[in-house]
């Protein structure tokens, strides 16, 4: 019990870090463009990590495989399609659409649970997931506008968080953190660096009026060391004593903390319909942390019974 309540506070403090550096992204990638700037964030935080592997956890790397290898090599895919394809997103749709089109990795990941996983849930995660999604709706859709291209391309960038989110929780138990976190941050930052060199002005990552700017320095040190390494060793370290479902309840925190961020450094305001949505994002994760006795398809058959 300690050790998924420690699981929870630890993810939570992880989203906290996300929505909190969203600001700090969103002003660095109006100088750098945004593949290219995650190819650079990416590649740091896999030179920090793997300096701390090389130089403390040396033994972890007795335990490199294939299987290891193609592991990482799958959570970094994924991760990388979420980051990626909200970048290409974001050209055609509206950050707020976009929010909430992410934001529903929420109902993704029980939902992959059940079909890939064929794990059943608790009634508390199906009206926790409920509620969640409700508040999301709320906190970001102010408006309802028809639907584009980017659109979809944000939809399948949700698919990629919500596979990320699913494959930690089977990958964890498996492998060293720090090596599959390694490798998984590593693949991201190839293949951000390959999309960069193909759809975007690479060069900016070697122009030194752009790369050097103190606003991008100061995005690219905080979403490397925190954003980045950090929060990813926390996930794959602690999401072996929760579920997938709850990470996603947790996670969809992110854009709470991105509100309050943008209200309290960037003056923001925050309609009713914001605060509403915040609540019940707070309300969904909560919910899905009270204990239940049985899964839904054991009451069903109960009152068969």
């Amino acid at each position: 019990m300690k050790s998924s309540i420690s699981a929870d506070i630890s993810l939570l403090f992880v989203a906290l870090i996300w929505g909190a550096t969203f600001v700090v992204v969103q002003n660095a990638i109006s100088f750098l463009d945004p593949l290219t700037f995650n190819a650079v964030r990416f590649t740091l935080a896999t030179g920090l990590l793997g300096v701390w592997l090389i130089l403390f956890e040396r033994r972890q790397l007795r335990r490199i495989s294939p299987k290891l290898l193609l592991a990482g090599f799958f959570l970094g895919f994924w991760l990388f399609i979420g980051y990626g394809f909200q970048t290409l997103g974001l050209v055609y749709t509206t950050s707020s659409k976009a929010a909430f089109i992410t934001g529903l990795s929420v109902i993704m990941v029980p939902l992959f649970t059940i079909l890939l996983l064929r794990k059943r849930l608790t009634v508390n995660a199906y009206i926790g997931v409920a509620a969640a999604t409700v508040g999301l709706y709320l906190l970001t859709m102010t408006d309802v506008a028809s639907l584009n291209i980017g659109d979809a391309l944000v939809f399948v960038c949700a698919i990629g968080f919500a596979l990320q989110i699913l494959l930690t929780g089977k990958y964890t138990n498996l492998y060293p953190t720090l090596l599959l976190t390694v490798v998984q941050i590593a693949t991201v930052a190839i293949l951000s660096a390959i999309s960069a060199f193909l759809f975007e002005d690479y060069q900016q990552a070697f122009n030194p009026t752009i790369l050097f700017r103190s606003d991008v320095i100061m995005a690219l040190i905080i979403t490397a060391l925190f954003a980045t390494a950090f929060a990813y060793l926390i996930q794959t370290n602690f999401q072996k004593h929760t579920t997938a479902t709850r990470v996603a309840l947790i996670f969809a925190m992110e854009p709470v903390f991105a509100a309050i961020t943008g209200f309290l450094w960037a003056g923001d305001r925050l309609s009713y319909s914001a605060l509403t949505g915040c609540l019940l994002i707070f309300v969904g994760m909560i919910l899905a942390e009270l204990p239940s006795k049985i899964p839904l398809k054991k009451r069903a058959e109960s009152k068969v019974i």
